[in-house]
């Protein structure tokens, strides 16, 4: 494989947080989903899930009572200004900047943003630059 090119598929099949305080994690996400296009997926009394990411409180059966360390997610964004509505929209609904929308050097056209979601964890929003896409997404039905 070329150091340029990438490769996206199912490497993680899905990640759960736990939070302190669920209904301010449910306020931050759904405004960045709402920007990065992601449907939040349902919810309930103890947690709330969108796409792969389940976050739910410490009291959740599958927490087992336990809250989740510091994690650093990344969501692609379709472009450039979608990531600058990401670092808008989180700071806006309880997340603090960790890194403004910019360039970054980790190959040409990177281009990410950074905030700490209500518990800390590092969320990113980055758009790679111009590419071509095989697919919109991997459906799976059963």
């Amino acid at each position: 494989m070329e150091t340029q090119e990438l490769h996206r598929g199912r490497l993680i099949d899905h990640i759960q947080l736990v939070v302190r305080d669920l209904t301010a994690s449910q306020r931050f996400y759904e405004a960045v989903f709402d920007v990065l296009r992601i449907p939040m997926a349902g919810t309930g009394d103890d947690y709330f899930w969108a796409d792969e990411l389940f976050v739910s409180t410490a009291d959740s059966k599958a927490a087992q009572g336990i809250l989740t360390g510091r994690h650093h997610l990344a969501f692609q964004a379709q472009d450039k200004a979608m990531v600058d509505a990401f670092h808008k929209a989180a700071l806006a609904n309880g997340g603090k900047d960790n890194g403004a929308p910019g360039f970054r050097e980790y190959h040409p056209g990177y281009y990410g943003a950074f905030v700490l979601d209500p518990d800390g964890n590092n969320i990113e929003a980055v758009y790679h630059g111009e590419a071509k896409r095989s697919a919109p997404s991997v459906k799976v039905t059963f």
